[in-house]
């Protein structure tokens, strides 16, 4: 479990055809990390499987590389966002971020303005329904809020602080950019329970779903 606050940038080497070496000199993360670790390797839970002096290597399922930008990013030796997994007791900055990424999306605008930096992006049909306005969203496994999104969730706008912005590999997304994307936990549980009841042709809203209505979970920012 991540709370998508990015603690480090690095880059990444392809091995061979699972393996990944991930690049990151004197990088903080490296003085504090175990054999068995999870990471976040641009929203991709990973497990650290050896360790080298500037640098850690992970193995990656055919299933992580189909769903996710890392091959590309490795290709290019592109930047890659870093965030070691969240300890108990640790503060929850941003929102909990599973590391399972949902699907590639990809940036349409970058705009800055006088206060943070506007970001928008498509999303795949397979996940748009789980993009609500004021909903969590992981981007390359950066906690954002959705700012603004159209009714079918397949367009979001962010707003980014200049922080965020300058120590996370945002700042190198240009209009066409691909992007890990994991929408949030909760959305995902809370439509997997509805979907029998809703593409019902006289929904059952009997016991225990009785009081979660589609009017309910709309006032209350679920869909």
């Amino acid at each position: 479990m991540f709370t998508g606050l990015i603690q480090d940038l690095g880059t990444l080497k392809l091995a061979d055809l699972h393996r990944l070496t991930v690049l990151c000199p004197n990088s903080p993360i490296l003085s504090d990390l175990e054999i068995g670790d999870s990471i976040a390797v641009d929203g991709a839970c990973l497990t650290v499987e050896t360790i080298l002096n500037q640098s850690f290597v992970v193995t990656v399922s055919p299933e992580t590389l189909s769903r996710s930008t890392l091959e590309m990013q490795a290709a290019t030796a592109a930047w890659v966002n870093l965030e070691s997994s969240l300890r108990v007791g640790s503060k929850v900055g941003g929102h909990f971020v599973t590391g399972h990424i949902d699907g590639v999306g990809r940036v349409e605008t970058i705009a800055q303005t006088a206060e943070s930096w506007e970001i928008s992006f498509t999303v795949p049909a397979a996940i748009a329904s789980y993009i609500v306005a004021k909903g969590s969203v992981a981007v390359n496994g950066i906690s954002l809020t959705v700012a603004d999104c159209n009714p079918q969730g397949s367009w979001f706008k962010t707003a980014v602080i200049p922080h965020s912005f300058a120590n996370t590999n945002l700042r190198y997304l240009q209009p066409g950019s691909q992007v890990n994307l994991e929408t949030d936990l909760l959305g995902k549980y809370a439509a997997k329970l509805l979907q029998p009841h809703l593409n019902s042709p006289q929904p059952d809203w009997t016991s225990p779903f009785s009081d979660i209505t589609p009017e309910f979970l709309a006032e209350h920012g679920f869909i």
